[in-house]
């Protein structure tokens, strides 16, 4: 089964613009060309119901390769024909310029769409500009399943900012642990590696008896992906980022978050920080792996050149496919090995929720579409056909599901039960920059360790400071 993804989520893409770059590039100027560059695509500003009863409700999100979208999309206007009709508003394909396209909108007040497929770290920092509308009495009272139990927790958790519920979860992404099983097993090697020294150790091992070109491959380009990749190493190593206690409760206050903690600089992410970069000076990923991204990954893992790669779900419906010499058999998926027996392994939340536009003239017509997007059956059909993973619990288990994503069967441990989210903050777009630049020059061997850590502990905290 082939799969291309539709749009490359946060994880997949490039930096996010920053809202100071933004303000940099003109704002409002800004916000007109992107809406001019729009006007193609049929969406118009401020749209009042059409004259025949019929309420219009525009969706913004990417492209989308898997057909899936476009199907949800008709199914949704056959069942409420002559009530509403959705259409779908097509947007970049990359993350970071999808970003900047809806940002600039949002911000110009004029932005013709209703409802906006959202990247997951996207939430705090509309939900802080004012630029979504808070869905908490909505998602409580009047949902197709119970907010939050039915849900995955990190998944219902990225859809929450100041006590509040702004969007729904509509697909889930979770980093894994890929690994040649037949490899493994060639080389008598009993089951994968639960820590980064078992990693090295069975690379080594196997890649020279089966002549592999690398040990092990992940995303460490300077970009989203990079984020991803060094925030798992620092947690799989202890160590946290920016925290704040975050605890789902009953209806009317389901996210209660401490205030914002920039804890970055302290020996754990030191420590995993340092094992990363020892991948490279240990031989067992290859220094261009500072360069890599998701496709650099699957050419080596799914091209036979590798041992085992850091992935998402998606990569595994790619083996065989479009030339691929690596078949589904070959290979096994586990969670990401840590820095220790003792620590708990995560992998890092990634995905889009649906989200209301707090100025759209149509809300009550946008929340249908969002609770029959996000429904059980729903997300089983476009997990079925499209390889997306589902957001509730309850899909994990239909049969059929499990059949055509094999990889829901190998990965349920992580991403049921490991899935961590990046720091949730209304400024997470600069958070990033900073994040992807420090880890970048730590793996390239540009700074020390300490000292990128410590950079990075004084940039966070400017920006907190700062805004």
């Amino acid at each position: 089964m082939s799969r291309a993804r539709g749009v490359q989520t946060g994880p997949y893409a490039n930096r996010y613009m920053s809202r100071r770059r933004f303000l940099r590039l003109g704002g409002a100027s800004f916000a007109g060309a992107a809406l001019l560059g729009s006007a193609s695509l049929g969406a118009g500003c401020g749209q009042e119901p059409a004259q025949d009863g019929v309420a219009t409700v525009v969706f913004s999100f990417g492209p989308d390769d898997s057909g899936t979208l476009a199907n949800l999309v008709e199914a949704f206007n056959r069942e409420f024909e002559g009530e509403i009709r959705v259409e779908y508003r097509e947007f970049s394909r990359l993350t970071d310029e999808y970003f900047d396209e809806i940002t600039a909108e949002l911000s110009a007040g004029n932005s013709g769409v209703d409802v906006i497929g959202g990247d997951v770290t996207w939430t705090a920092e509309f939900a802080d500009q004012g630029w979504i509308e808070d869905l908490n009495s909505r998602i409580y009272t009047d949902f197709p399943v119970s907010v939050p139990g039915s849900f995955l927790d990190a998944a219902i958790t990225s859809c929450s900012y100041n006590n509040s519920v702004w969007g729904a979860p509509w697909f889930t992404d979770a980093g894994l642990l890929y690994y040649r099983s037949d490899l493994l097993e060639q080389a008598g090697v009993s089951g994968p590696p639960a820590t980064w020294e078992e990693l090295s150790e069975i690379a080594r091992q196997v890649r020279d008896e089966a002549g592999t070109r690398y040990g092990f491959v992940f995303q460490g380009d300077e970009y989203e992906g990079g984020v991803v990749n060094g925030c798992e190493f620092i947690w799989n190593a202890g160590g946290r980022i920016l925290t704040g206690a975050t605890t789902l409760q009953a209806p009317g206050a389901p996210l209660d978050l401490t205030p914002s903690i920039i804890e970055i600089d302290n020996p754990n992410s030191v420590r995993g920080l340092e094992i990363q970069r020892g991948l490279i000076d240990d031989g067992i990923s290859p220094e261009t792996v500072a360069n890599f991204r998701e496709q650099d990954c699957e050419e080596a893992f799914l091209g036979g050149e590798a041992v085992f790669m850091r992935g998402w779900p998606y990569m595994y419906a790619l083996a065989g496919e479009n030339g691929n010499s690596v078949e589904p058999e070959q290979i096994g998926v586990a969670p990401l090995p840590v820095a220790g027996n003792d620590l708990q392994s995560y992998s890092c939340l990634g995905g889009w929720n649906l989200l209301m536009n707090a100025e759209s003239p149509n809300k009550d017509a946008a929340w249908e579409f969002i609770k029959f997007a996000c429904a059980p059956e729903q997300q089983r059909t476009r997990a079925i056909e499209g390889s997306f993973l589902p957001t509730l619990r309850e899909v994990y288990n239909d049969s059929e599901v499990e059949q055509n994503l094999p990889v829901i069967v190998l990965g349920r441990e992580v991403i049921e039960n490991n899935l961590r989210t990046r720091p949730v903050t209304p400024y997470y777009s600069e958070v990033s920059e900073a994040l992807a630049r420090g880890f970048n020059r730590n793996l390239s061997g540009e700074t020390e360790t300490q000292e990128a850590v410590s950079e990075l502990q004084s940039e966070l905290q400017d920006i907190v400071e700062r805004n």
